[in-house]
């Protein structure tokens, strides 16, 4: 019966476990983080009607989609109920992780918001550096004297109904859009000017060339056949000795 109870306890946690462990995986893989404004920011993306700035207050930030080399961050408010933005993003390398959120911002005039440039997720090394239109990206890239990532797709940049599914037509357009940067001076550079990719996985060692099932017929085998002979004339000799004892 002890042996039952026992039995039956830890069925339960293991059952306990199965259940628990998809929503943990779920927060991880989409990176949720709380964050809280403490001025307007502007924003980049499709976003409600009205929401290009999102006044100083408590948000939510999601991954959407991260299955390609483009990503799609979601903004909510504080309690997920409302999603405010669905924003196109490239992943952005950087060496050293931090254990907190990191937000970056490009420089802008006196007086005007400041505007979301990207996110790092607390312990890793790639964020999200989020991509402007490119009249929006050439003001930003003049105000900060740095290149901005931007499209030249015509995406509706605002929408009466928040997008709730990655295969909406808005987030389709999104992974679909051509991504450039552009300088101060207007030129127009590739995203490497702006983002750094995640180094290349190390190659994977060499294996040890696998020896020869059997060693090459080099040496002689005249040693090999006279030492059976010695061998033979042995035993011959302790025989002869064993018969005449025997005798």
């Amino acid at each position: 019966m002890k042996f039952l109870k026992v039995l039956t306890t830890v069925s339960c946690l293991a059952l306990l476990g199965a259940v628990l462990a998809p929503v943990a995986k779920a927060d991880g893989w989409s990176k949720k983080t709380v964050v809280k404004f403490s001025g307007p920011v502007e924003i980049p993306g499709v976003h409600l009607a009205g929401w290009a700035v999102l006044p100083a207050g408590t948000y939510v930030f999601k991954l959407m989609d991260s299955q390609t080399d483009r990503h799609i961050v979601q903004i909510f408010n504080e309690d997920e109920t409302k999603i405010y933005a669905t924003i196109l993003a490239i992943p952005n390398y950087r060496v050293y992780p931090t254990d907190k959120t990191v937000m970056t911002f490009s420089e802008r005039p006196a007086g005007q918001p400041e505007a979301l440039r990207a996110w790092f997720y607390p312990g890793s090394n790639s964020g999200e550096e989020f991509v402007y239109t490119k009249s929006k990206a050439l003001e930003l890239a003049k105000s900060a004297n740095a290149p901005v990532l931007f499209t030249s797709a015509e995406i509706a940049a605002e929408v009466t109904e928040p997008i709730k599914a990655a295969d909406e037509v808005a987030v389709v357009d999104l992974k679909r859009a051509p991504v450039m940067a552009v300088k101060p001076t207007g030129e127009e550079v590739e995203v490497g000017e702006v983002v750094t990719p995640a180094p290349a996985a190390a190659p994977v060692a060499a294996q040890p060339a696998a020896l020869p099932k059997r060693l090459p017929a080099t040496a002689s085998t005249m040693p090999l056949i006279g030492l059976l002979g010695l061998l033979s004339l042995g035993g011959a000799f302790a025989l002869r000795l064993f018969e005449k004892r025997a005798v």
